[in-house]
């Protein structure tokens, strides 16, 4: 579903991401960790069409991103880290301006948004200004609507920040059905119990560098550490 070979991307001289390949099922959940400056959110704007890469490919579903970039993106729901949103419109009006740019039938859009918005606990707050929202509630705005025209693939940069105990269970159990029904989840966290809770399998970057992927015990054996968590895994793995 998400086909990534010899993705690179410099800036000047410096490889941010340095020939990354990566194959991701349909129906998978694949988690996507590394410390910081690894190059993870560069990877992320890359896949999903926001960043030209310096070169590789990247394919959505079959589609390439770099030939059919519109086509590609509409198999995508984005999700970034900070939920950047048209503050002076109301929830409902965000949605629909988000499920026109993606053609979603004005007939069903009255359904979808009040599910979705129902399903984030934001229905009781879908006629009121998005400046009025606190943290938690834009995200799960953000949220809902990369949702809303079905997409194949999900690509999501820190799902959990802002978000209290409930609604992380409610988005752990949400990505888990998603992924029920078929639907690919490239998921960036910090958070690494998160990534061992809901994981198919998880790739570790390292100054640009994929330098391990597969599941849990997997990363154990290449860490050559049985029985630990992922977090010390990571730290035997990303010490220099």
């Amino acid at each position: 579903m998400i086909e990534i070979k010899n993705l690179t991307k410099k800036y000047v001289d410096f490889p941010a991401v340095n020939n990354l390949n990566l194959s991701i099922q349909k129906g998978e959940i694949f988690g996507f960790i590394g410390p910081n400056g690894a190059g993870k959110t560069t990877t992320i704007k890359m896949i999903s069409g926001i960043l030209l890469p310096t070169s590789g490919t990247v394919m959505i579903a079959g589609i390439s991103m770099k030939d059919h970039p519109e086509k590609a993106k509409s198999k995508i729901g984005f999700i970034p880290d900070r939920p950047y949103l048209y503050e002076k419109l109301t929830g409902m009006e965000f949605l629909k301006f988000v499920a026109d740019l993606y053609g979603v039938d004005s007939d069903i859009f009255s359904k979808k948004a009040e599910q979705h918005l129902k399903m984030f606990s934001l229905l009781d707050w879908a006629d009121e200004l998005i400046e009025s929202y606190s943290h938690g509630m834009k995200q799960r705005l953000i949220m809902a609507a990369a949702l809303l025209h079905d997409p194949e693939v999900i690509i999501v940069d820190e799902p959990m920040v802002g978000l209290d105990p409930v609604a992380i269970i409610m988005v752990k159990d949400l990505f888990r059905n998603l992924a029920k029904q078929g639907v690919t989840i490239f998921m960036s966290t910090h958070t690494l119990k998160i990534a061992e809770d809901i994981c198919d399998r998880i790739g570790i970057i390292h100054k640009g560098h994929l330098i391990a992927t597969g599941t849990t015990e997997d990363l154990q054996r290449e860490a050559q550490i049985s029985d630990a968590d992922l977090e010390q895994v990571f730290l035997n793995l990303t010490m220099d």
